[in-house]
């Protein structure tokens, strides 16, 4: 089953990532990338307050990547994604603990899962299959995801 997630959302219930990180929408990114290609499913991630530089969806891998412009909200986006799905809806499962989403995942019929509960399904994931840092193993990392940081970290 696939996956709508609130990003945000989901970051302070991960440990070893804090929404004070530079990099925590990636390393939320490359998480969620290994949870899609352990149980073949699909994940769109949703993240808010992006400068208008930055904004517009991505693909990383197995997951895309919906950074939400300033001015408008990842939970506002959320909703729209999932009424645009109509019927298909019901297929996906919404990872949020936002009551508003909840109440609007429900009306859609998708199932929904507290951003706790998912955070405990993605430590059962590093707990079965370890970091790549525990096998020495480099995190895969596309040249295009090198590319769109590189110029992230270059702009004045």
């Amino acid at each position: 089953m696939p996956y709508l997630v609130d990003g945000h959302n989901l970051i302070p219930h991960i440990p070893g990532i804090t929404l004070k990180d530079l990099e925590d929408e990636l390393a939320l990114i490359q998480l969620l990338e290994r949870f899609a290609r352990q149980e073949r499913t699909r994940v769109e991630v949703f993240f808010d307050q992006a400068p208008p530089s930055r904004a517009g969806s991505r693909t990383f891998g197995t997951v895309r990547a919906h950074f939400i412009r300033q001015g408008t909200t990842a939970d506002q986006a959320i909703v729209s994604r999932m009424r645009r799905m109509g019927k298909e809806a019901k297929n996906w499962t919404v990872v949020t603990s936002d009551r508003e989403i909840l109440v609007e995942a429900r009306s859609v019929h998708s199932k929904t899962l507290p951003s706790s509960e998912f955070a405990g399904m993605l430590a059962g994931l590093n707990s079965a299959s370890g970091t790549p840092g525990d096998k020495g193993e480099a995190p895969e990392i596309s040249e295009e995801d090198v590319d769109y940081w590189m110029d992230q970290f270059n702009q004045s």
